[in-house]
């Protein structure tokens, strides 16, 4: 079903722009691709096998723990990497593994070196000082960054819009005492509040993300300010409201639109900030909790183990490929809604 003819030509031309920069069309392809590609990251790498056959029997251990005694042992929780339990599954049945034999806390206890051991055919990327695949961290690790850039995006664009809109559309004292408060707020040290934080309660992924959107929404609350005091003076907004015309109603209809224009070209730097941000703390240790898949905790073992190059070159790889993606996907954005290339 081509969508194309329901959209109106002046977003068929702002489309055509975004084609026509090939890098960002393709970065934005590329970026998708590997999304998609680790979002099911437990099917990709696990310790654990997808779907195991055992006497007439099926168990999915991706999805359940089982207890060892399934399967002729002893311990509450099955380890299917033990010989033990793949002899006697393999001789009554079959194991379907993922890709990866590896989860990100699965410590490998093979290894023929000490760890952190550099890429063999069994670990492709290495293990990290604990052992640990560093592939496997990097799939689990990519997935959480992206996902945790996301959500905080999205949550800091309805707050800063929110904000941002509140000042500019009705000004005056509203504007100047929530200027204010921006202001006070923007000045307070955000890594000595983590560090109260994390003496307090346990720093998981929504405590982090909930005390970093404390701060972030902030980084649009200016421009859709700015975009609100010129569009409430247009001439169709003082229309709209001299006849009546309900205050929400007219921000939603006649002005949030144009003000969207211009955040959604800064969507994809805000977006690789709050990447950038997540894995700044995670090197600073006041981040994830320890043993999280964390591109930052990968840069900081490359720190501490100079010795170990494959730790910090994937790490550095990983997340500079990951913020120039979305760089190039924000760039094609911005030239997409430019008035200049579309002959507004």
């Amino acid at each position: 079903m081509n969508i194309l003819p329901q959209l109106s030509p002046l977003t068929r031309r702002r489309l055509k722009n975004f084609k026509a920069n090939r890098r960002g069309y393709r970065s934005l392809g590329i970026f998708i691709g590997l999304l998609v590609l680790t979002l099911p990251a437990e099917f990709i790498a696990n310790d654990a096998p997808l779907l195991v056959r055992y006497d007439d029997r099926y168990y999915y251990p991706v999805f359940v723990d089982y207890p060892e005694s399934e399967f002729g042992g002893f311990l509450a929780r099955t380890d299917f990497r033990d010989p033990f339990v793949r002899n006697r599954i393999e001789a009554n049945g079959w194991i379907l593994w993922a890709p990866l034999k590896y989860s990100y806390r699965t410590i490998n206890w093979d290894l023929e070196t000490p760890a952190p051991a550099p890429p063999t055919r069994d670990n492709l990327l290495g293990t990290d000082e604990q052992g640990r695949d560093v592939l496997a961290g990097v799939i689990y690790g990519f997935r959480l960054s992206v996902l945790f850039g996301l959500i905080l995006t999205l949550l800091s664009t309805v707050i800063g819009v929110t904000a941002g809109a509140i000042q500019g559309y009705f000004g005056g004292w509203i504007d100047l005492i929530l200027q204010r408060v921006t202001e006070i707020w923007a000045g307070l040290p955000v890594l000595y509040i983590l560090i109260i934080m994390a003496s307090i309660v346990d720093l998981g992924f929504w405590w982090l993300l909930f005390i970093v959107l404390g701060f972030s929404w902030m980084a649009l609350t200016g421009l859709v300010r700015a975009e609100f005091l010129r569009g409430r003076n247009l001439d169709y907004v003082r229309a709209a409201r001299a006849l009546g015309v309900r205050d929400a109603t007219i921000i939603r209809r006649h002005v949030l639109p144009n003000a969207m224009v211009a955040t959604l070209t800064l969507l994809p730097f805000v977006l690789s900030a709050s990447i950038a941000t997540l894995t700044a703390l995670d090197f600073l240790g006041l981040g994830l909790p320890t043993g999280s898949p964390s591109l930052g905790e990968l840069l900081a073992q490359g720190k501490a183990n100079l010795q170990a190059p494959w730790l910090v070159i994937t790490g550095f790889v990983v997340l500079g490929a990951m913020l120039s993606l979305l760089i190039f996907i924000g760039e094609a954005v911005r030239g997409a809604f430019d008035p200049r290339k579309i002959g507004l």
